[in-house]
């Protein structure tokens, strides 16, 4: 099992692009409040959250992402439940999310988006008072933050179990706990 720390050094290697590794960062601090409050291997979850855009930088597309990731991670011998949820997390593979590892992964990895782009966008670029209320505001929105698949993520909440208003909850707190590593401290 690799670190946390050669976890982000190998995250370092493949992506160049801050904002890319911010985003692996709010995943991994999603999936860390979700062993929390399951009870399971924090580390391990933390580190599947950080790594599973590993190749999205150099390997964008459909052909390419998660794949080409998942078999450098495969050589490391990286767990199968890892790999499994990294390649559940890419919708268009069509593997099956049968862990609640996988589940909570492709749960959270599109909603760090929105809640990020909700951050953005206020003039203080700080989530510390950021209100679900404000979050669902925008999820109206169908112009703001386009790509971020709302119907998904609320598929995906359904899957893991959770109430959307707690689902958002959790994301955010997670995210606010690590705001000073996101840029989102004001």
């Amino acid at each position: 099992m690799m670190t946390r720390d050669e976890a982000e050094t190998l995250l370092h290697e493949w992506i160049q692009s801050e904002n890319l590794r911010k985003h692996a960062l709010a995943v991994e601090s999603a999936m860390r409040a979700y062993a929390r409050k399951y009870g399971e291997d924090e580390e391990f979850r933390g580190i599947v959250g950080l790594i599973h855009d590993l190749d999205y930088e150099k390997h964008p597309s459909l052909e390419e992402h998660p794949m080409v990731g998942v078999r450098a991670l495969e050589e490391k011998g990286f767990p199968e439940k890892g790999l499994e949820a990294i390649k559940g997390h890419a919708e268009y593979l069509n593997v099956p999310r049968t862990t609640n590892l996988a589940k909570t992964l492709f749960a959270v990895d599109e909603l760090v988006g929105l809640i990020t782009a909700c951050v953005l966008v206020r003039p203080t670029k700080d989530i510390s008072d950021m209100k679900i209320k404000s979050i669902k505001k925008k999820w109206k929105d169908k112009a703001f933050a386009k790509g971020v698949n709302r119907e998904q993520i609320e598929h995906a909440t359904e899957d893991l179990g959770v109430p959307l208003d707690e689902h958002l909850q959790t994301v955010l707190d997670a995210m606010r706990a690590n705001s000073e590593k996101l840029g989102f401290a004001g």
